[in-house]
């Protein structure tokens, strides 16, 4: 992940001129629940990832969307379309569980830390603005994470 300080003096200005810009989120955004070891865990990221074979994300627009990754894929079969150019890949090339924790949240399973993993998880494209934009898609997969039984989400914005 590029750090603002590794970038251009006019690239930081641009960054830091849109933080006022950005709109607070309505509502109490935390709630109560049952403890986490009887929770069921999807990950949702933003690291522009998708299954091999899937349509990747591009630079057109289609970051507005969001690609679903089944429970049983394997890391050899994930990859990364994120199209930033001040997106360092190298972490997620070494280990996906770096953008996309899924083998951790396997093991917190199994450590009965978490009570289950869902059967999908989804990938969002980041670097996209206004974050706005995202609403009807977030309600979308708010319904399929619901369907899915799904009372916890494990957010990995990249």
């Amino acid at each position: 992940m590029v750090r603002l300080s590794d970038l251009l003096p006019e690239e930081q200005e641009s960054h830091l001129s849109k933080v006022p810009t950005l709109q607070p989120l309505p509502g109490q955004p935390w709630v109560r629940g049952k403890p986490l070891a009887q929770r069921r865990v999807a990950i949702v990221t933003t690291a522009g990832l998708c299954v091999r074979g899937d349509r990747p994300f591009d630079s057109g627009g289609a970051g507005m969307d969001y690609r679903v990754i089944p429970e049983g894929t394997y890391a050899a079969d994930v990859i990364m379309s994120h199209v930033s150019v001040n997106y360092d890949r190298s972490g997620f090339q070494s280990d996906w569980n770096v953008v996309f924790p899924l083998e951790r949240l396997r093991e917190l399973v199994r450590e009965k830390v978490v009570g289950a993993v869902g059967a999908f998880h989804y990938s969002f494209m980041g670097a996209i603005a206004p974050i706005t934009l995202y609403e009807g898609k977030a309600r979308e997969l708010a319904a399929l994470l619901k369907e899915d039984d799904v009372d916890g989400v494990l957010l990995t914005p990249v």
